[in-house]
């Protein structure tokens, strides 16, 4: 598996790659939805998107996409008494059973592993919603690779507390490699001003793959080779031995801070620059990017991993 650690640069465009734009986490009216697969496809497609993952409740949702590439997924949704636990599959080619079980441990485990066995990516979903887990529960987890840390659904509050964040910086703090995820959640098209719906087009990653198909991009997406955002864009981001910088593609007058986060997402630096620079510390841990602009907007880079001298 290719780490972070081994790009020079995350975000050149060169001969052998290129960048996409994707949700992956998506309704239809073939599950709670308020619009035909054609029709969010037809969204996605006109507003820039390259890539979409159909994610209706315990089902595959196939649709000719066109240009788009759709990748199969299903969320597979299961409940512990009145707590929703649910996972996202990715890129599965039949549609998984929810596994049940006799806890939240046991049932999100039997869920990521049916996933796994079946080809797919495994990303666990919304840990607020319904308040239904947390960090210790997520620390029990095996095979744990991808979670969501930012959804534009109303009702999954992502900023707890604790925060979704938070959560995610006491997985890496732990040693568990686990990249960040930002996600739509999107149910409606019709009426998306209402203040109870959950529109497309609120949060996305920008992956980098060596072929615009689905393979190549579930391959970068595992290998985390990917941001997470809610608006902001990254330029180009470079890791030496020593030296992290990013640059931020500016836009709309906005003003910009970067900041490099470590351990028990403590904040090691921050910069108004661009680019913005760290020095890598000395012990070992991680660093992870967090860029957020003057209106709110932010942008999650995958964690870093500082190996002890």
């Amino acid at each position: 598996m290719r780490l972070l650690v081994l790009l020079s640069i995350f975000l050149a465009t060169t001969a052998e790659s290129a960048w996409f734009k994707g949700n992956t986490h998506t309704h239809t009216s073939e599950s709670d939805g308020d619009s035909s697969p054609e029709e969010v496809v037809r969204w996605y497609s006109d507003h820039g998107y390259d890539f979409l993952v159909i994610t209706d409740h315990d089902k595959v949702t196939r649709v000719d996409g066109g240009t788009m590439i759709v990748i199969p997924g299903e969320e597979l949704t299961d409940r512990l008494e009145k707590k929703p636990l649910h996972v996202n599959a990715l890129g599965i080619e039949k549609a998984i059973r929810p596994q049940g079980g006799g806890s939240v441990v046991e049932i999100l485990q039997r869920d990521i592993d049916a996933v796994r066995a079946a080809g797919g990516l495994a990303v666990v979903n919304h840990p607020n919603f319904g308040w239904a887990f947390g960090s210790g529960e997520l620390l029990k987890l095996k095979g744990l690779m991808l979670m969501e840390i930012a959804s534009g659904h109303p009702f999954v509050n992502m900023q707890g507390p604790p925060s979704v964040e938070q959560m995610w910086d006491e997985l890496l703090t732990a040693g568990r490699r686990v990249w960040g995820v930002a996600v739509d959640d999107s149910h409606h098209l019709k009426r998306p001003w209402g203040t109870d719906m959950a529109p497309p087009g609120k949060a996305w990653i920008v992956v980098r793959a060596a072929q615009r198909d689905a393979r190549s991009i579930l391959s970068a997406i595992e290998d985390g080779d990917f941001y997470a955002s809610t608006g902001v864009e990254i330029a180009a981001y470079a890791v030496t031995k020593k030296i992290m910088t990013v640059s931020i593609r500016e836009k709309n007058q906005a003003r910009y801070r970067t900041q490099f986060i470590g351990p028990k997402g403590r904040l090691l630096h921050e910069s108004r620059e661009n680019p913005a620079s760290f020095t890598l510390p000395g012990k070992a841990g991680y660093v992870r990017v967090k860029v957020i602009d003057s209106n709110g907007r932010t942008a999650w880079l995958q964690p870093h991993f500082v190996k002890a001298p």
